[in-house]
């Protein structure tokens, strides 16, 4: 079960981090050339070698179970020129339909349907966005967004897609000085490519010992 923070009510929503990893930890740009080439990442496109139907009944059921999603600036530009494209069959039709919020400093306007924009420092916005929301608000990829999302200790779940690549080059997950956290194991398993699925709950601060 997650642990309630400080402050937080009953109806708040879930906010669900679902990202796709290399066995280093690197997250950026797995979809293809274009998507993310800053700091000379070289590497882009390294998650369709290892897309299988495995990878589909996980995916599926996880946005499936979003009520919302949350985008950093970057995500929602890709996102939003890509899925208003998409066939309704093919998954347009959850994903359009749905709210979505992308976060920014800057006002903006947003161009995809049903979207709100989240003016503003995104500790304070999001924040904000959980008590005003219940149910399970989805982030998808936003590297630069999740680092502000960990450091404000917003983030109730991990669901970690892990692919069988190392890059040694990139943005991480959790990136150097990334908030200590305590995570809870709740669901493992793995896809005929060797992409492993893991799914933490927050669980508060870590635990020490001594071996």
């Amino acid at each position: 079960m997650t642990t309630k923070r400080e402050g937080e009510t009953a109806m708040a929503g879930k906010l669900v981090v679902g990202t796709f990893v290399t066995l280093d930890g690197i997250m950026q740009a797995p979809g293809g050339p274009g998507e993310d080439p800053s700091d000379g990442f070289q590497h882009e496109g390294w998650l369709p070698p290892h897309l299988d139907e495995g990878f589909d009944r996980i995916m599926g059921p996880l946005f499936d179970r979003a009520d919302g999603l949350l985008l950093g600036r970057r995500s929602y530009d890709i996102l939003s020129s890509h899925w208003p494209n998409v066939p309704d069959e093919e998954g347009g039709a959850k994903i359009n339909s749905m709210p979505k919020y992308v976060t920014t400093r800057t006002p903006r306007k947003a161009g995809w349907r049903n979207t709100e924009v989240l003016v503003g420092e995104a500790a304070e916005t999001v924040a904000d966005l959980k008590k005003r929301t219940d149910g399970v608000i989805l982030v998808q990829g936003s590297s630069d967004l999740l680092r502000t999302l960990q450091r404000a200790e917003l983030v109730d779940e991990y669901h970690l897609l892990v692919f069988p690549v190392v890059l040694g080059q990139g943005k991480r997950l959790f990136a150097e000085g990334t908030v200590p956290a305590g995570l809870k194991l709740s669901r493992a398993g793995t896809t005929d490519a060797g992409v492993v699925h893991l799914v933490y709950e927050w669980a508060g601060r870590p635990a020490y010992g001594t071996v």
